[in-house]
Protein backbone atom coordinates (compact mmCIF):
# COMPACT_ATOMS: atom_id res chain seq x y z
CA UNK A 1 0.00 0.00 0.00
CA UNK A 2 1.21 3.15 -0.72
CA UNK A 3 2.08 5.78 2.12
CA UNK A 4 -0.20 8.38 1.08
CA UNK A 5 -3.62 8.97 -0.25
CA UNK A 6 -4.23 12.33 -0.13
CA UNK A 7 -2.15 15.63 -0.86
CA UNK A 8 -3.81 18.93 -0.12
CA UNK A 9 -3.00 22.20 -0.71
CA UNK A 10 -3.04 25.65 0.78
CA UNK A 11 -3.90 28.29 -1.58
CA UNK A 12 -3.24 31.56 -0.74
CA UNK A 13 0.52 32.45 -0.72
CA UNK A 14 0.71 28.71 -1.80
CA UNK A 15 0.14 28.46 -4.99
CA UNK A 16 -1.11 32.34 -5.71
CA UNK A 17 0.06 35.56 -4.22
CA UNK A 18 -2.23 36.89 -1.92
CA UNK A 19 0.04 38.83 1.35
CA UNK A 20 1.41 40.93 -1.44
CA UNK A 21 -1.92 42.60 -1.70
CA UNK A 22 -2.70 43.12 1.96
CA UNK A 23 0.67 44.77 2.53
CA UNK A 24 0.10 47.25 -0.70
CA UNK A 25 -3.08 48.37 0.79
CA UNK A 26 -1.58 48.70 4.54
CA UNK A 27 0.83 50.83 2.78
CA UNK A 28 -2.32 52.84 1.03
CA UNK A 29 -4.04 52.80 4.87
CA UNK A 30 -1.18 54.74 6.53
CA UNK A 31 -0.58 57.28 4.08
CA UNK A 32 -4.34 58.20 4.14
CA UNK A 33 -3.82 58.34 7.94
CA UNK A 34 -0.17 60.02 8.28
CA UNK A 35 -1.67 63.07 9.73
CA UNK A 36 -3.10 60.97 12.75
CA UNK A 37 -0.39 58.30 13.46
CA UNK A 38 3.11 57.16 12.26
CA UNK A 39 3.13 54.04 10.51
CA UNK A 40 4.69 51.54 13.06
CA UNK A 41 2.13 52.48 15.80
CA UNK A 42 -0.72 52.45 13.08
CA UNK A 43 0.42 49.03 11.99
CA UNK A 44 0.10 47.60 15.44
CA UNK A 45 -2.97 49.28 16.09
CA UNK A 46 -4.41 47.07 12.81
CA UNK A 47 -3.16 43.92 13.76
CA UNK A 48 -4.49 44.46 17.53
CA UNK A 49 -7.59 44.92 15.49
CA UNK A 50 -7.61 41.80 13.26
CA UNK A 51 -6.18 39.44 15.94
CA UNK A 52 -9.60 40.99 18.55
CA UNK A 53 -11.99 40.73 15.30
CA UNK A 54 -10.82 36.87 13.90
CA UNK A 55 -13.88 35.73 15.91
CA UNK A 56 -16.23 37.80 14.48
CA UNK A 57 -15.42 38.48 10.60
CA UNK A 58 -13.04 35.37 10.41
CA UNK A 59 -9.95 35.63 7.80
CA UNK A 60 -10.18 37.06 4.43
CA UNK A 61 -10.34 40.87 2.90
CA UNK A 62 -13.81 41.80 4.28
CA UNK A 63 -12.21 41.52 7.85
CA UNK A 64 -9.25 42.99 6.98
CA UNK A 65 -11.03 45.68 5.43
CA UNK A 66 -13.52 46.26 8.69
CA UNK A 67 -10.77 46.10 10.67
CA UNK A 68 -8.90 49.19 8.79
CA UNK A 69 -12.18 51.01 9.27
CA UNK A 70 -12.12 50.02 13.23
CA UNK A 71 -8.40 51.05 13.56
CA UNK A 72 -8.96 54.58 11.46
CA UNK A 73 -12.00 55.46 13.95
CA UNK A 74 -9.65 54.45 16.92
CA UNK A 75 -6.86 56.66 15.70
CA UNK A 76 -8.70 59.69 15.29
CA UNK A 77 -10.79 59.68 18.27
CA UNK A 78 -13.93 58.90 16.00
CA UNK A 79 -13.24 61.85 13.45
CA UNK A 80 -11.84 60.42 11.06
CA UNK A 81 -13.38 61.85 7.90
CA UNK A 82 -15.52 60.55 5.52
CA UNK A 83 -13.12 60.89 2.55
CA UNK A 84 -10.59 58.62 4.32
CA UNK A 85 -13.31 56.19 4.75
CA UNK A 86 -14.52 56.09 1.59
CA UNK A 87 -10.77 55.43 0.13
CA UNK A 88 -10.42 52.06 2.97
CA UNK A 89 -14.05 50.74 1.13
CA UNK A 90 -12.40 50.93 -2.44
CA UNK A 91 -8.97 49.90 -1.44
CA UNK A 92 -10.69 46.29 -0.22
CA UNK A 93 -12.64 46.39 -3.19
CA UNK A 94 -9.59 46.58 -5.58
CA UNK A 95 -8.54 43.53 -3.63
CA UNK A 96 -11.33 41.86 -4.31
CA UNK A 97 -11.48 42.48 -7.62
CA UNK A 98 -7.36 42.17 -8.14
CA UNK A 99 -6.20 39.27 -10.57
CA UNK A 100 -4.80 35.73 -9.46
CA UNK A 101 -0.92 35.51 -9.98
CA UNK A 102 0.52 31.97 -9.74
CA UNK A 103 3.53 31.24 -8.17
CA UNK A 104 6.31 29.44 -9.84
CA UNK A 105 5.66 25.65 -10.13
CA UNK A 106 2.54 25.52 -8.75
CA UNK A 107 0.55 24.59 -12.10
CA UNK A 108 3.31 21.52 -12.95
CA UNK A 109 3.30 20.65 -8.96
CA UNK A 110 -0.52 19.99 -8.84
CA UNK A 111 -0.55 18.43 -12.36
CA UNK A 112 1.94 15.93 -11.39
CA UNK A 113 0.40 14.36 -8.72
CA UNK A 114 -3.28 14.11 -10.42
CA UNK A 115 -4.80 11.24 -10.75
CA UNK A 116 -2.01 9.01 -8.71
CA UNK A 117 -3.50 10.61 -5.71
CA UNK A 118 -6.75 12.42 -4.03
CA UNK A 119 -5.57 16.13 -5.14
CA UNK A 120 -7.36 18.31 -2.66
CA UNK A 121 -7.54 22.43 -1.76
CA UNK A 122 -7.90 23.18 1.87
CA UNK A 123 -8.13 27.05 2.01
CA UNK A 124 -10.04 29.30 4.66
CA UNK A 125 -11.65 33.11 4.35
CA UNK A 126 -14.31 34.61 2.28
CA UNK A 127 -15.99 32.07 0.38
CA UNK A 128 -16.68 34.00 -2.87
CA UNK A 129 -13.26 35.43 -2.72
CA UNK A 130 -11.83 32.13 -2.23
CA UNK A 131 -13.80 30.86 -5.47
CA UNK A 132 -13.11 34.02 -7.46
CA UNK A 133 -9.54 33.38 -7.41
CA UNK A 134 -9.89 29.43 -7.75
CA UNK A 135 -11.83 30.14 -10.93
CA UNK A 136 -9.45 32.45 -12.22
CA UNK A 137 -6.26 30.40 -11.64
CA UNK A 138 -7.10 27.71 -13.74
CA UNK A 139 -6.52 25.34 -11.20
CA UNK A 140 -9.91 23.88 -10.79
CA UNK A 141 -10.04 20.85 -12.95
CA UNK A 142 -7.02 19.37 -11.03
CA UNK A 143 -8.32 18.58 -7.68
CA UNK A 144 -10.85 16.24 -6.84
CA UNK A 145 -12.03 18.28 -4.05
CA UNK A 146 -11.76 21.89 -2.72
CA UNK A 147 -13.15 22.86 1.00
CA UNK A 148 -13.22 26.32 1.75
CA UNK A 149 -13.19 26.62 5.99
CA UNK A 150 -13.36 29.31 8.44
CA UNK A 151 -10.39 27.96 10.07
CA UNK A 152 -7.71 25.47 9.95
CA UNK A 153 -7.44 23.08 13.25
CA UNK A 154 -6.73 19.67 13.64
CA UNK A 155 -10.50 18.95 14.07
CA UNK A 156 -10.78 20.67 10.93
CA UNK A 157 -9.02 18.88 9.18
CA UNK A 158 -10.12 15.07 10.40
CA UNK A 159 -13.24 15.99 9.53
CA UNK A 160 -12.68 16.63 5.79
CA UNK A 161 -10.08 13.95 5.25
CA UNK A 162 -13.11 11.58 6.58
CA UNK A 163 -15.24 13.06 4.31
CA UNK A 164 -13.03 12.18 1.63
CA UNK A 165 -12.39 8.49 2.17
CA UNK A 166 -8.80 8.13 3.41
CA UNK A 167 -6.99 8.40 6.79
CA UNK A 168 -5.01 11.20 8.33
CA UNK A 169 -1.67 9.62 8.50
CA UNK A 170 -1.86 9.12 4.49
CA UNK A 171 -2.46 12.23 4.27
CA UNK A 172 -0.07 15.36 3.33
CA UNK A 173 -0.99 18.97 3.31
CA UNK A 174 1.36 21.55 1.70
CA UNK A 175 1.34 25.02 2.31
CA UNK A 176 3.27 28.11 3.55
CA UNK A 177 1.52 28.50 6.85
CA UNK A 178 3.45 26.37 9.75
CA UNK A 179 0.47 27.13 11.93
CA UNK A 180 -2.31 26.94 9.42
CA UNK A 181 -1.13 24.32 7.22
CA UNK A 182 1.66 21.99 8.41
CA UNK A 183 1.12 21.99 12.55
CA UNK A 184 -2.81 20.50 12.65
CA UNK A 185 -1.99 17.66 10.21
CA UNK A 186 1.05 16.70 11.62
CA UNK A 187 -0.78 16.82 14.89
CA UNK A 188 -3.24 14.19 13.34
CA UNK A 189 -0.10 11.22 12.19
CA UNK A 190 0.10 12.85 8.62
CA UNK A 191 2.73 14.91 6.47
CA UNK A 192 3.29 18.66 6.75
CA UNK A 193 5.19 20.33 4.08
CA UNK A 194 5.94 23.74 4.47
CA UNK A 195 6.71 25.80 1.75
CA UNK A 196 7.37 29.74 2.62
CA UNK A 197 6.66 32.28 1.13
CA UNK A 198 8.84 35.81 1.46
CA UNK A 199 5.66 37.54 2.89
CA UNK A 200 3.68 35.83 5.59
CA UNK A 201 1.22 37.56 8.24
CA UNK A 202 2.28 38.11 11.13
CA UNK A 203 -0.76 35.89 12.79
CA UNK A 204 0.36 32.75 10.65
CA UNK A 205 3.61 32.67 11.98
CA UNK A 206 4.80 29.51 14.22
CA UNK A 207 8.11 27.64 15.17
CA UNK A 208 8.93 25.04 12.20
CA UNK A 209 8.95 21.22 14.05
CA UNK A 210 12.40 20.94 13.50
CA UNK A 211 13.03 16.87 14.09
CA UNK A 212 9.71 15.92 13.65
CA UNK A 213 9.65 12.44 11.27
CA UNK A 214 7.04 13.57 9.03
CA UNK A 215 7.69 17.22 9.19
CA UNK A 216 9.44 18.55 5.73
CA UNK A 217 10.13 22.31 3.88
CA UNK A 218 10.87 22.84 0.46
CA UNK A 219 11.94 25.92 -1.40
CA UNK A 220 9.64 25.85 -3.44
CA UNK A 221 6.82 24.06 -5.29
CA UNK A 222 9.32 22.69 -8.19
CA UNK A 223 10.31 19.85 -5.82
CA UNK A 224 6.88 18.60 -4.23
CA UNK A 225 7.24 15.90 -7.05
CA UNK A 226 10.20 14.85 -5.55
CA UNK A 227 9.83 14.91 -2.30
CA UNK A 228 6.35 12.47 -2.83
CA UNK A 229 8.60 10.41 -4.46
CA UNK A 230 10.91 10.28 -1.65
CA UNK A 231 8.31 9.66 1.31
CA UNK A 232 6.75 6.57 -0.98
CA UNK A 233 10.13 4.99 -1.44
CA UNK A 234 10.65 5.26 2.35
CA UNK A 235 9.76 3.69 5.63
CA UNK A 236 5.96 4.45 6.54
Amino acid sequence: MPHLATIAFDADDTLWHNERFFRLTQDRFAALLADYAPSDHLAERLLAAERRNLGQYGFGIKGFTLSMIETALDVTGDRVPARVIREIVAAGQEMLAHPIELLPHAREAVQRLTGDYHILLITKGDLLDQERKLAQSGLGELFDGVEIVSDKTAPVYAGIFARHGHPPDAAMMVGNSLKSDVLPVLALGGWGVHVPHDLTWALEHDEPPEGHARFRSLDDLGALGDLVAAVESGPA
